[in-house]
């Protein structure tokens, strides 16, 4: 009896070398996948939003400034992701409704609540990304031109918004940089004109670009730009 319960016990094989039944395998299946986007959220973050655009224009705004690291990269990450979740609350709030409250539910299922939650995102995506950038990639990727935007495969059109939201930030970040270049070079050419060559021009348009931009309301300028540059 001892000898046949010995072999049996042996016999069997230990819990992770066991068969997983179809159920416990898709809902294996369903945790990888979540971990796997939660290590991408990041990237998604960049890829889906106004992020890029929001901090590419604070960068350069900075850069522009010549304040070197004055606001620091937290403190823009920081601005950019405010501006982001503000920017973005509309189509999150579509996507809550029409995908994430039925599946948590029941109601539709995981396939179903992925296809609802593209929608509004694909939506946003397509009204930012130019005709000519999407042309671009459906010409590398050997696709035809759709008849509809829904027909816009998504691969095409990630890239696509990416290439459109460095344009439009470079568009936006030279029109802002116009003012602080006229400051440089006026305090250059005064400085000249005065024979002092031995002053460095940033000593003096430096708190002059900071007076301009303060008067102006610079801050209260820049975020309204950029939120209705999505409008």
């Amino acid at each position: 009896m001892a000898l046949s319960l010995a072999s049996a016990a042996a016999a069997q094989k230990p819990w992770w070398e066991q068969p997983l039944a179809p159920d416990q395998l898709s809902l294996a299946l369903r945790i990888l996948l979540a971990l796997s986007v939660l290590s991408l959220a990041p990237a998604l973050l960049i890829m889906l939003t106004s992020f890029t655009r929001i901090i590419v224009v604070l960068s350069l705004v900075r850069s522009a400034l010549s304040t070197q690291q004055t606001p620091p990269n937290f403190v823009l990450v920081t601005l950019a992701l405010f501006l982001t979740f503000f920017i973005m609350y509309p189509t999150l709030l579509r996507v809550n409704d029409a995908a994430l409250q039925p599946y948590l539910v029941q109601k539709i299922s995981y396939d179903q609540a992925v296809a609802a939650a593209m929608v509004p995102v694909r939506e946003f995506l397509l009204r930012q990304t130019r005709e000519r950038d999407l042309a671009l990639f459906l010409r590398l990727a050997g696709i035809e031109s759709p008849k509809s935007p829904d027909a816009v495969p998504t691969q095409v059109l990630l890239p696509s918004f990416m290439i459109s939201e460095l344009k439009t930030a470079f568009e936006m970040a030279f029109v802002l940089y116009i003012p602080f270049v006229v400051v440089d070079l006026l305090v250059s050419t005064v400085l000249m004109s005065m024979g002092m060559l031995m002053l460095p021009p940033v000593m003096i348009s430096l708190p002059v670009k900071l007076l301009l931009f303060v008067l102006v309301d610079g801050w209260h300028l820049l975020a309204q730009t950029l939120v209705t540059s999505f409008q």
